[in-house]
């Protein structure tokens, strides 16, 4: 399943890139792409998974931007 969502709050190219490169990493993630410009986060992933995919991700960008948030 391919979906995409909005980043509220993410300011800092750099961070985006690790932020794409940890949840690439997350176990039932095919393909993950994080445009800065748009703040949109555009990720593949097992549907099954869903809600921990997100969790996980949500945890990752907290680490690395506390104040980003994924709108679902």
């Amino acid at each position: 399943m391919k979906k995409r969502y909005i980043l509220k709050n993410l300011g800092c190219a750099n961070c985006a890139a690790k932020m794409e490169d940890k949840i690439s990493k997350i176990d039932g993630v095919s393909e993950v792409s994080i445009n800065f410009f748009t703040t949109k986060m555009s990720i593949e992933f097992d549907e099954t998974k869903e809600s921990q995919i997100l969790k996980k991700a949500q945890a990752i960008i907290t680490k690395i931007e506390p104040y980003t948030k994924i709108e679902i």
